[in-house]
């Protein structure tokens, strides 16, 4: 088989595995459905608090599920960028940082106060970067009960051009490249992030315990 067939096969193997994962979202749609529809009839009666307690696991883990589906997804898809002038990069990562549903409390932001805009897509990059941030609070050193994330932003000139880095600091030193990686859903999310930000025309790198994105301004 020569290399075009090879890649002929590759993309329709692709294309058939996106549409597979399509389909098993829909089967998990419909089983929540139905467990929501039993959470519903539950709570209408007098039956025990763990079996509630049950069905509320089982919607958790077809929710997780489906958002584990939905990453796979978008991954095997073609990424489209729309970028808008003046997003500012602080802000949204103060915003990560503030997030406890995000942070745990886990997160600290240092940058020299100078705002760094640039032309991104908002929605986009603002997702990289809280997987990116995800990502790396779940990688903390173990034993470590108070140990926090630090993301440091600042400018840099890089041949001649002006770019904004972007480093987590602070984690656990991975023996693996967390942006080329399939080894669970935050993984695959921030590998995900790689590619939101390659599309950009920056760079994400993986440097022993830390994480370093460059982003063109």
């Amino acid at each position: 088989m020569s290399k075009t067939e090879d890649s002929g096969t590759l993309q329709d193997l692709g294309r058939a595995s996106i549409q597979i994962v399509h389909d098993l979202k829909n089967q998990l749609n419909g089983l929540k459905l139905y467990a929501t529809f039993l959470r519903k009839r539950l709570e209408r009666t007098d039956r025990r608090d763990d079996e509630l307690e049950t069905v509320n696991k089982l919607i958790g883990g077809l929710d997780r599920a489906a958002a584990d589906l939905s990453t796979i997804v978008q991954y095997g898809s073609d990424i489209e960028i729309k970028k808008q002038p003046g997003f500012d990069l602080q802000k949204v990562l103060r915003g990560i940082c503030s997030d406890p549903s995000v942070t745990c409390g886990k997160l600290f932001f240092q940058s020299d106060g100078e705002p760094l805009t640039g032309a991104f897509d908002p929605q986009r990059l603002t997702d990289a970067l809280k997987w990116i941030s995800i990502g790396t609070i779940k990688h903390l050193p173990r034993g470590e009960p108070f140990g926090v994330i630090t993301i440091s932003l600042k400018r840099e000139i890089d041949n001649s051009a002006a770019v904004v880095v972007i480093q987590w600091a602070g984690a656990d030193s991975w023996d693996h490249d967390p942006f080329r990686s399939f080894a669970g859903p935050d993984e695959i999310r921030m590998s995900l992030a790689a590619r939101i930000v390659e599309a950009h025309g920056g760079a994400a790198r993986h440097e022993g315990n830390s994480l370093r994105v460059t982003l063109p301004l």
